[in-house]
Parts: structure tokens; sequence; C-alpha cells
């Protein structure tokens, strides 16, 4: 069984600073692509930047030159750094990833999500 731990979250004034960890755990073959999405109260839940297992990143236009995704793939980690902080950016947030998994005699790739944890931005 996989599991995506995530931890980081908090409170924090606006122009502040949080790292968000990722850490996925059990039978695991490969970790494709590792992503973070987060949802607000009362709206659907939206993507925030999502890398390969190369390191090639991608973010929505909101977060980029304040936001950076990054992983280690030798602890399967992935990070958020999360810089100048709004308060439109409190939200709780998610990590996914594309994992595959031994299955007998075959391999089978799903997508695995986090418990989600909470980024409060206020003063």
């Amino acid at each position: 069984q996989v599991q995506l731990v995530e931890s980081g979250g908090g409170l924090v004034q606006p122009g502040g600073s949080l790292r968000l960890s990722c850490a996925a755990s059990g039978s695991i073959f490969r970790i494709d692509s590792m992503a973070y999405y987060r949802q607000a109260p009362g709206n659907q839940r939206e993507w925030v930047a999502t890398i390969t297992s190369s390191g090639v990143t991608n973010s929505t236009d909101s977060v980029k030159g304040r936001f950076a995704i990054s992983r280690d793939n030798a602890k399967n980690t992935v990070f958020l750094q999360m810089n100048s902080l709004k308060p439109e950016d409190t939200a709780v947030y998610y990590c996914n990833a594309q994992i595959t998994t031994p299955a007998g005699p075959v391999y089978r790739r799903n997508t695995y999500w986090g418990q989600g944890t909470q980024v409060t931005v206020s003063s």
C-alpha cells in the first residue's frame, strides 16, 4: 500500500513563507510526476505546481515567482516552497503523485493523494 504524508502547513502573516513537504512510502517501483493542488473554502480544487521525475517544473500563473516545487527522488519526497504569501493563498494544500507499484507479475500506475495540510495567510 502506498501513502503520501504531508507536513509543513500553518498560520503565517502576509508576505511570509512556508515550506510544505510530502513523503511517499510503501511498495513503490517508480514515481513519475509529483504535484501540489489546493482547495479554498467554497472553491474547487485547483492545480498549483508539478514536477516531473527529471525535474521539469511548471506552475499556475498566480504563484509564478513566489512558489517553487522541488523533489528529492532518493527520499520519494516533494517540496513546495511558498514565499511572499498572500491571503488568497489560504487553502488546504494536497500533494499528488503518479506512482507505479508492483502487483504480482505486473505493474500498476495509479494516482495517489496526500491527506492535505492547512495553510492560512492572515495578519
